[in-house]
């Protein structure tokens, strides 16, 4: 019965999503797939277009505890992390944690906020554990980090490093909704004579961490991680790239092909898993060059060309 029920628990928490977000089954799905493989979300989006509800909405429908942050000019790295504060009536120092000590932390506008915040993210994202006055201290279990950005708007902001872009498992956007889907999120709000959501939940925390190391367990043939390394190296070799995808990236893939696998009931991978990943694991890990960049090229593109050219391996 708990193997049923986890086989399920994808479509469950897919369904709940999609109750408040409208037609775009694509960016729910890939947004699952890095939580099932214990990796960050970065969504980069215009605004309006539900960066913030998915979040909010993903955090309610795995029963896990949510925290936002609006990242602004002005934030210091304690304002996420925590800080010690004196406590006059006992003359100690008690620590006062901060945002960051949650199972699910939305870091709104990531990009508003200058390096030095940005960086207390870091150790977080990687290792799982912030460094408060010289003492580590281990963060919740799960920990995944949200992160929204836009794509317009650049003055006051700091764009993010590679490496902390290399921190995020996957980078998605939502887009616009179709006609018909936005006439349906008007009915929905006509519906419910509200603004505020509800999402009911879907799985306990138990049941996500049991899913996470399903995802664990799933069979990568030779064949396939082979295809998955020649895919990343083809990156670093293509003309209009700079720098291409590092090992992180190779991990990336596999992670979240894995992920796929697992969410179509599958405990092996196919080629197709690799396919359907490529875009949102590696196109914010390429720099491109400035030329290539001038000549209207883009990172995604650039993974569907070099998908077309190695070669797919046979497995079975």
């Amino acid at each position: 019965m708990v193997e049923e029920t986890l086989d399920d628990a994808p479509e469950r928490i897919l369904a709940e999503l999609s109750e408040v977000i409208v037609g775009k089954r694509e960016a729910l799905e890939t947004t699952l797939l890095a939580v099932l493989s214990g990796g960050h979300v970065l969504i980069e989006d215009y605004p309006g277009l539900a960066k913030t509800l998915l979040a909010k909405s993903l955090a309610s429908a795995l029963g896990l505890d949510f925290k936002r942050v609006q990242f602004t000019p002005d934030l210091l790295p304690a304002d996420i992390t925590g800080s010690y504060v004196l406590d006059r009536s006992k003359s100690t120092f008690e620590l006062r944690k901060g945002p960051i000590f949650t199972n699910m932390l939305l870091a709104d506008e990531v990009n508003r906020a200058p390096p030095r915040t940005q960086s207390a993210l870091l150790e977080a994202m990687q290792e799982k554990q912030v460094t408060i006055e010289g003492e580590s201290l281990r963060l919740a279990d799960p920990f995944i980090v949200v992160a929204t950005q836009n794509p317009i708007e650049y003055e006051g902001t700091y764009p993010l490093p590679e490496a902390q872009l290399d921190r995020f498992l996957v980078k998605i956007s939502v887009g616009y909704p179709s006609s018909g889907d936005e006439v349906q999120i008007l009915k929905n709000r006509n519906i419910a004579k509200s603004d505020q959501v509800t999402v009911r939940r879907a799985v306990t925390q138990e049941e996500l961490m049991a899913m996470q190391a399903r995802v664990e367990g799933i069979f990568v043939e030779d064949a396939v991680a082979a295809y998955i390394v020649e895919i990343v190296r083809k990156t670093r070799e293509h003309r209009d790239v700079e720098v291409g995808a590092s090992p992180r990236g190779s991990l990336a893939m596999m992670k979240l092909a894995k992920a796929r696998a697992y969410l179509n009931r599958r405990n092996y991978l196919v080629p197709d898993d690799v396919k359907a990943i490529a875009v949102a694991a590696l196109g914010h890990r390429l720099v491109l060059k400035a030329e290539g960049w001038m000549r209207g090229k883009k990172a995604n593109s650039i993974i569907e060309e070099v998908l077309q050219t190695v070669p797919v391996p046979k497995v079975g």
